[in-house]
């Protein structure tokens, strides 16, 4: 089966060696998003609040360039720093989703790159 890279300027370009998100017949995978601001490449300035809704809007951008969009997430992994965010991310995630949600996990981590203190990767499978 093919692979098509998925490639966007509205969300941050990858920082190492992987691909914003590959998409396989009618599945993407998107690779981990973390606050940064795709124009600057430097983390969101704001509180935890601002953080996840710009990993969220980085995912959307990346869904959206694959033909879809955060509706289209059957599968999603947040990655935090400190897992008392957890309430936070589900206030946050409830204005962007709305149910069916997508299956998900939550796994807390000691360090994220350059610092963040969220990540989130997602699978999404597009209605063709």
């Amino acid at each position: 089966m093919m692979r098509e890279i998925i490639k966007t300027d509205k969300a941050p370009e990858a920082i190492g060696t992987y691909s914003q998100a590959i998409k396989t017949g009618s599945t993407v995978y998107i690779s981990g998003q973390i606050p940064l601001i795709p124009e600057t490449m430097q983390l969101v300035n704001g509180d935890m609040s601002d953080q996840i809704k710009r990993v969220f809007n980085n995912l959307k951008a990346v869904a959206e360039a694959a033909g879809g969009s955060l509706e289209d997430i059957v599968k999603l992994n947040i990655f935090l720093t400190d897992l008392g965010h957890f309430s936070l991310v589900n206030e946050v995630m409830a204005t962007y989703f709305q149910e069916p949600y997508p299956a998900r996990a939550a796994i807390g981590v000691a360090s994220l790159p350059k610092g963040a203190a969220v990540e989130m990767d997602a699978v999404l499978e597009l209605h063709t």
